[in-house]
């Protein structure tokens, strides 16, 4: 299994050929190495509605013919623009065929903006658990630190925990460690940091305390693989 960042909070996840993709944001990121055009995917994540999160999930899922897994209401408005959906909600489990994504919640919030400005809902901000190939991966979506990480981490064995550790928008590292340690994570991968000036952050740091916890951490370079 392969972990591919391609920076901000957008992860690619490969496993035997086949790949998925949460929270693609790149046209939009400065900093970005990989082009919209050269993302081969079979299904697109997203965690909740804002536009750093889902910019450009539409045209990806276009390209490869490529189903957008996201809640309900957010599915409901991507199904208006031309792509293939699939609605869930929290708790749910959608089976992907070579993977298994499982919602569950975040404390954030989320609304999608319109041509105009206006925003309008865009359903629960969420999280995703992938189960594939024997492994077990939490990608945390935009969320503050929240008591129910502790249940996560007793109801899975949790081989890479990506969390955010931008602080202002989500969690900062502080809070990030002791989700980890709730997690009982195996590895963890930071992400939503240094994107924009309300979150920069030293990873590095972040990676240091993570290993003086017992735990290992990855800060990844954009367009940088990690292989579990």
């Amino acid at each position: 299994m392969k972990i591919i960042y391609h920076g901000h909070s957008c992860v690619q996840i490969v496993v035997n050929g086949k790949s998925l993709i949460i929270d693609p944001f790149i046209s939009g990121n400065a900093a970005a190495v990989t082009k919209v055009e050269d993302i081969k995917t079979d299904a697109v994540l997203l965690t909740h509605a804002h536009m750093d999160h889902i910019l450009d999930a539409a045209p990806i899922a276009k390209s490869n013919n490529a189903p957008i897994v996201a809640n309900v209401e957010l599915a409901s408005y991507l199904e208006g623009k031309g792509t293939q959906t699939i609605g869930m909600n929290i708790g749910g489990t959608v089976d992907l065929g070579f993977a298994k994504a499982t919602m569950i919640h975040a404390f954030h919030t989320s609304s999608i903006t319109l041509e105009d400005g206006q925003r309008i809902y865009g359903g629960t901000p969420a999280g995703f658990i992938i189960e594939a190939e024997g492994r077990t991966i939490l990608h945390a979506g935009d969320t503050g630190l929240f008591g129910d990480l502790k249940m996560f981490g007793e109801l899975y064995e949790i081989d890479l925990a990506i969390l955010p550790i931008g602080g202002h928008f989500t969690m900062g590292p502080e809070h990030a460690l002791i989700a980890a340690k709730w997690l009982g994570a195996r590895h963890v991968l930071p992400v939503h940091y240094n994107t924009f000036p309300p979150i920069r952050q030293d990873a590095g740091a972040f990676v240091q305390a993570l290993e003086e916890a017992g735990i290992r951490g990855s800060a990844l370079a954009y367009g940088e693989t990690l292989e579990l």
